[in-house]
């Protein structure tokens, strides 16, 4: 994986080159053969995870089964470095797939050995938080008017 790849992924398009740089010696590569589970709904999300290759399918029990799929480039469990959870949804790789995972130990090793880029990161992280919670404060502002 060149640092240059992880460019593709709305979340870290604003770092710099030297920032993605930093990210990439610690994800982790995963490859997944089609049908295999990338992660299971109720389990431990450890972390960030990047798909570069494929798509995963989305199933979950509580929402009665299939709920839809991602396609690469995707990121998703970026709240997941910073806060525990679980895993809302079980996803299956519909062909082969390729992820680079950020663990929140790798989140710790780059906060000691590059803070900025940790930092930059985790602003990034926050700023799409917002942007996706905004529209239901928005909504509930708009509710409590009426």
């Amino acid at each position: 994986m060149r640092a240059s790849e992880l460019k593709r992924f709305g979340l870290l398009s604003a770092l710099t080159e030297e920032d993605r740089e930093a990210l990439a010696e610690l994800l982790e590569v995963r490859e997944i053969a089609d049908g295999t589970c990338a992660f299971r709904e109720g389990s431990d999300g450890e972390g960030l995870v990047l798909l570069a290759r494929g798509q995963l399918n989305l199933k979950s029990k509580s929402q009665g089964g299939r709920i839809g799929s991602l396609m690469a480039p995707y990121h998703l469990g970026a709240v997941s470095l910073f806060a525990l959870g679980k895993h809302e949804v079980t996803a299956v790789a519909e062909g082969d797939c390729t992820l680079w995972e950020l663990s929140r130990s790798g989140l710790s090793r780059l906060a000691d050995d590059s803070p900025q880029v940790a930092i930059r990161l985790g602003e990034a992280v926050i700023t799409e938080l917002a942007g996706l919670i905004r529209p239901g404060l928005d909504a509930l502002v708009e509710h409590s008017r009426k």
